[in-house]
């Protein structure tokens, strides 16, 4: 519903701009510009959403041999100790808590179309304990805060997404976007934490959360210490050594436990060449819509406009071209990876505002999407506090996005 009235809204600014501009000036230019880029949109839309066919297909397919090979359930038990204090409420060894870590290892690896029915799965299973069955449970809206704040350990779609637009290095922005979610993930726990008295010094949780925080205070130091340029190159070595690390463990414990890999890859690798295809007509709907925008000038009037408003603060406005996939993040995926390929596509793949957008995008999560279809699987109509958490982790993820930026591009 709300990418409807988004699509819908873009469209009818744009043609009431474009006839504002028409009636100022007298060029009637700007209407055929209008018409070119729906034509120019949507061709690109098909051709981002043939290319991420390859990519989904196999990570979806690896996943599949985590899945059967039981990689999943010795995560599962690796984690039981944090989950259990975070989520006081299930019992021991609840069948939710799988379900859950499958979800977020999904989201971690950056396959959201997978961890989308893990996550409903999960809330199906949180449903058959909780005791009002319109009323969001604590656990629920634990679990959809730490969704919605989208940590992401391999952006996968946005890596493909810069190599489709020919970035010299799509692994770049690896570093950046996995500060930037771990950001929105503290934000989001601790704001949920302090609503269900859940105590974040126990031993356990403070250990996890305590060793997360030292890591990534050692990442940001050693970023800030060394140049530009060698960040750049070891967030893209670090990418690559993670991702074949991944793809190794589950295809060896695969064999191992004499599974049929192959056969299990081919039949994740099926739904993620569904997966891909579905996606077309929706990349094409938005792409259209804000090429309609923005070709009518109305994106130039908005950026602008903040861009004199913080100038005339004495700060770098270098960062508003990014604004535009900030709004819309928390509103629409579809919506915000429309924003991020238009500007990347405008300013360049390898500018700072086309690497800036990649970090937005990967900071955090489509928060009224997700809170929409998860409660909605279960009926939920009370979320409670989950929409205040979820655009918490939001704020401080796309803040974070900034200002990363800034640090390892600019």
């Amino acid at each position: 519903m709300v990418l409807n009235y988004i699509w819908i809204g873009l469209i009818l600014i744009g043609v009431v701009v474009g006839l504002v501009h028409w009636i100022v000036t007298g060029q009637a230019e700007v209407f055929n510009e209008m018409l070119n880029s729906t034509f120019s949109s949507a061709k690109t839309g098909f051709e981002i959403s043939i290319g991420l066919t390859g990519v989904l297909s196999l990570w979806m397919g690896i996943m599949k041999i985590g899945e059967r090979s039981g990689v999943v359930n010795q995560m599962s038990r690796l984690v039981s100790p944090f989950f259990t204090r975070m989520f006081p409420e299930l019992p021991k060894g609840h069948p939710a808590f799988g379900s859950m870590l499958m979800n977020l290892s999904a989201t971690m690896l950056g396959i959201d179309n997978a961890a989308t029915p893990l996550g409903l799965q999960a809330m199906r299973e949180m449903q058959e304990t909780n005791k009002d069955k319109e009323r969001a449970s604590n656990s629920m809206i634990m679990f959809l805060v730490l969704v919605t704040s989208g940590l992401t350990l391999v952006p996968v779609s946005i890596m493909t997404y810069r190599a489709q637009l020919g970035a010299a290095n799509p692994a770049d922005v690896f570093l950046p976007i996995l500060l930037a979610t771990y950001f929105a993930a503290m934000a989001g726990i601790i704001s949920v934490a302090i609503a269900q008295k859940i105590n974040l010094f126990n031993r356990v949780v403070l250990g996890t959360l305590g060793g997360l925080t030292l890591f990534v205070g050692l990442v940001i130091w050693g970023a800030m210490s060394l140049p530009q340029e060698t960040v750049a190159k070891w967030s893209g070595v670090l990418a690559a050594v993670l991702l074949l690390s991944v793809i190794v463990w589950f295809i060896v414990t695969g064999m191992v436990k004499k599974l049929n890999v192959y056969d299990a890859f081919i039949d994740g690798a099926k739904d993620g060449f569904q997966t891909a295809i579905g996606i077309i007509p929706y990349l094409i709907a938005i792409l259209v819509a804000i090429g309609i925008f923005r070709s009518s000038g109305a994106m130039d009037y908005v950026v602008g406009g903040v861009t004199w408003f913080v100038s005339l603060l004495g700060l770098n406005a270098d960062w508003v071209p990014a604004l535009p996939t900030a709004l819309m993040r928390p509103l629409s995926g579809g919506g915000a990876r429309g924003m991020m390929v238009d500007a990347m596509v405008q300013y360049g793949v390898d500018s700072f505002v086309g690497r800036l957008v990649s970090i937005v995008q990967g900071s955090t999560d489509t928060t009224f999407y997700i809170i929409a279809v998860y409660f909605g699987s279960v009926h939920i109509k009370d979320t409670r506090y989950a929409v205040v958490c979820g655009l918490i982790a939001d704020f401080f993820g796309i803040l974070a996005a900034i200002l990363l930026g800034y640090l390892f591009f600019h």
